[in-house]
């Protein structure tokens, strides 16, 4: 291992330890590929560092898109299944934010914000399951709203009641589940008891 301008020097790899220089500057062949190059905060660098992580988004039915830059502060939006995903919090902080604090180390934050959507109620929840209503009755069950909470805060849950059995009505709880996080992307947590 060899220093070189600020930089340990690990065969052709390159790992900065003091601000980016171009590799001539750092005294490196202009052949060498540099790893883990400090980027400044700007649009189209956070948009490039997402793309390193979009296939991985993809392949679980996800994404993510920058919603807005404020100062230091990197706000995404999580899409399709990455928008509805328990796991969402930690896709965020550790994979999303992890890898552009790594790469763009100015960045201060990256949060989550929620879609654009019906705002989280009572009212709007009894509308959603008022469209499951009629398959869960032929099924021979019910469904009945028990309560919203911590809406505002990180985690709102949707409490559930339901009634009946059968594989029919474990398959009505999965689709009562995907309309709720669907329409409500916010929900934290949906319990049906």
């Amino acid at each position: 291992m060899e220093w070189q301008n600020g930089a340990v020097a690990r065969g052709r790899v390159i790992v900065r330890v003091s601000p980016p220089q171009s590799p001539v500057a750092a005294g490196v062949s202009e052949n060498a590929e540099v790893i883990d190059e400090v980027m400044e905060l700007s649009l189209e660098n956070v948009e490039k560092v997402l793309d390193e992580l979009r296939p991985y988004l993809i392949a679980d039915g996800g994404n993510c898109s920058v919603h807005e830059i404020d100062g230091a502060t990197v706000k995404l939006l999580l899409e399709g299944a990455c928008g509805s995903c328990v796991s969402s919090a930690v896709t965020m902080s550790m994979g999303i934010e992890k890898r552009l604090k790594e790469k763009i180390p100015e960045i201060e934050a990256v949060v989550q914000v929620a879609p654009e959507g019906p705002e989280l109620n009572e009212e709007n929840v009894e509308g959603v399951l008022n469209e499951v209503r009629p398959f869960l009755n032929v099924a021979g069950g019910t469904i009945e709203l028990t309560s919203v909470t911590g809406v505002g805060g990180p985690q709102p849950m949707v409490r559930l009641k339901m009634s009946g059995t059968g594989s029919a009505i474990n398959s009505v709880k999965m689709e009562i589940t995907q309309r709720l996080r669907r329409n409500f992307p916010s929900i934290g947590q949906v319990i049906i008891k």
